[in-house]
């Protein structure tokens, strides 16, 4: 089975807003970040909880970094697959087509464990408000 260059330019809306999303994650992460950080200089003496929070934000911070990079790598080598189609190089271009499809699926895998992450981090949050040992 032989791929024209069209079949790579189909990944470019799907990469493109997997990246916009991934950057609204950082953003979101960044921001929340920054408060625990004036939280944390208001009240040295925190709560473990708080510092817990802070690490698993650490986390998701590298986990969403690296789904950028995969799919920015992702993005390149689905360009970089049609510039070789174009010259005539199909078979090279076969193969760096589906390096772009591989280091889609690791970005999205890992996507999917920064969501599995975040899920845990809010259930801890609404386990804390139902058992009424919240701080005021």
């Amino acid at each position: 089975m032989e791929i024209d260059i069209s079949t790579p330019a189909l990944l470019f809306p799907a990469i493109t807003l997997l990246l916009l999303a991934f950057t609204n994650r950082f953003v979101a992460l960044a921001t929340l970040a920054r408060g625990l950080r004036q939280r944390y200089k208001d009240m040295p003496d925190m709560p473990e909880t708080v510092l817990g929070q802070i690490k698993n934000l650490k986390t998701r911070l590298l986990l969403i970094r690296n789904m950028q990079a995969l799919g920015i790598g992702s993005f390149f080598c689905c360009v970089l697959s049609m510039v070789l189609m174009y010259l005539s190089r199909q078979v090279v271009a076969d193969y760096i087509f589906g390096l772009s499809l591989f280091l889609l699926l690791g970005s999205l895998v890992l996507s999917f464990i920064e969501t599995q992450i975040s899920t845990r981090a809010l259930n801890l949050e609404l386990s804390d408000l139902e058992s009424g040992s919240t701080e005021k």
